[in-house]
């Protein structure tokens, strides 16, 4: 494990595979930079990826101030990375909060990127997606061990996914959860609920985050979608074609939210983009 300083001096753990043009992978708002084990054994021979985990997730450490588990501070942390990486563009592969902080940092600074893959994310967030995460979100699971973790996976994620091989619940399980004598923990701050349920209160208004969307103007762009996703509609999936009608695009048959990342569909859309940013 390596790691960067954050501005605020926080631990940020990344991992450095692969040789070729550096493709940067930001996890989801719980998850953590083994979702990205399929990238890397897919194309370490093609590009340089790296894998961060955001601050309070994984590896990285805690923020005393939970508040700053935000999506302005997390694209800071990317900077903080590519700078420490001595990086001055990449591309970014971003799987839910990750494409978020993708988002922002392409209105923020814009000059060091060289073109984003959007994981099950875009400028809408259904309410059914984040109110079925605050069902979850910073909650320990109740069971013993891993294997009875991924056994109970299946079910749990039903009906959105479908025709995942128990080996994939496994590895996910592994990703998402560590086992101790009493049973299994979060792999992530558990205070990181207090800073997104202000946001995640879908009886307000949700922020306007189409400026966001269309700063990404001139930048090789790609989306994947969970057929399934209860976070990204078909309709802003339209719209974001409407916007950006260049943009690649892969739909994933028996996945919700998100994709695996080792989908045939998503492998060949990764490979498309490599081919633009190479």
């Amino acid at each position: 494990m390596r790691y960067a300083v954050s501005d605020d001096g926080l631990r940020l753990a990344y991992e450095d595979q692969g040789a070729g043009a550096p493709l940067v992978c930001l996890p989801g708002l719980t998850r953590n930079m083994e979702d990205f084990e399929p990238v890397v054994a897919a194309f370490s021979e093609r590009a340089r990826i790296i894998r961060m985990d955001f601050r309070g997730r994984g590896a990285s450490d805690y923020a005393p101030d939970p508040m700053s588990y935000n999506v302005p501070q997390e694209a800071r942390d990317v900077l903080a990375l590519l700078d420490h990486l001595g990086l001055d563009k990449v591309a970014i592969l971003g799987t839910s909060r990750g494409g978020l902080v993708a988002m922002m940092l392409a209105a923020t600074a814009k000059e060091r990127l060289t073109g984003v893959v959007l994981n099950d994310v875009g400028p809408v967030i259904e309410p059914g997606g984040l109110d079925a995460i605050m069902d979850y979100i910073g909650r320990r699971p109740g069971f013993a061990t891993l294997a009875e973790g991924a056994a109970a996976l299946p079910a749990s994620y039903a009906p959105d996914f479908r025709n995942v091989p128990p080996a994939t619940w496994a590895d996910m399980a592994r990703r998402i959860w560590r086992e101790e004598e009493d049973g299994l923990h979060l792999r992530y701050d558990p205070r990181l609920r207090e800073a997104v349920a202000p946001a995640f209160d879908t009886t307000q208004p949700a922020p306007d985050l189409w400026p966001l969307f269309d700063a990404l103007d001139g930048l090789p762009l790609a989306l994947i979608r969970g057929a399934n996703s209860n976070l990204l509609s078909r309709q802003t999936t339209a719209e974001m074609r409407r916007r950006r009608p260049d943009m690649l695009v892969a739909e994933i048959p028996d996945r919700g939210h998100v994709p695996f990342l080792d989908e045939p569909g998503a492998v060949a859309l990764i490979s498309e983009f490599l081919n633009l940013v190479s």
